[in-house]
Formats: C-alpha cells, sequence, structure tokens
C-alpha cells in the first residue's frame, strides 16, 4: 500500500508534464495530472507523524526508563 503512494505521485507528475508539453495543451488532462498528484503526496504526509506527537512519543519513553 506504501508503493501505490508514490505510484501516485510518479504518474500524476507525469501525466502534467505530458499534458504540459504539447503545442495544444489539454487542461483537463493537467489539471487530473495534478490531483492525481496532490492526492498522493496528502497520502504520503498523512503518514508522517507531527513534531508534537513525535516529541510526546519521545518523552513517555524517556520517563519509562
Amino acid at each position: 500500500m506504501k508503493y501505490l503512494n508514490y505510484i501516485l505521485i510518479a504518474v500524476g507528475a507525469f501525466v502534467a508534464m505530458y499534458a504540459k508539453t504539447n503545442a495544444e495543451q489539454n487542461q483537463y488532462v493537467l489539471i487530473g495530472g495534478i490531483v492525481v498528484l496532490m492526492i498522493g503526496i496528502y497520502r504520503v504526509a498523512k503518514t508522517v507523524p507531527s513534531k508534537t506527537e513525535r516529541e510526546e512519543v519521545e518523552n513517555n519513553d524517556d520517563e519509562a526508563l
């Protein structure tokens, strides 16, 4: 499941760049590529813990010792 996020990012970036290179830009393909790219980035960012959560976990681990 983790690799799906990276595949979404790669496909979204490729589609957005492909749509941008043509002389006649297809706006819908460009928007679709950007949407897929942003969904992939969001899914990756969602799995990264926030700084405050990480500090709380580290503090709890230190107190347990």
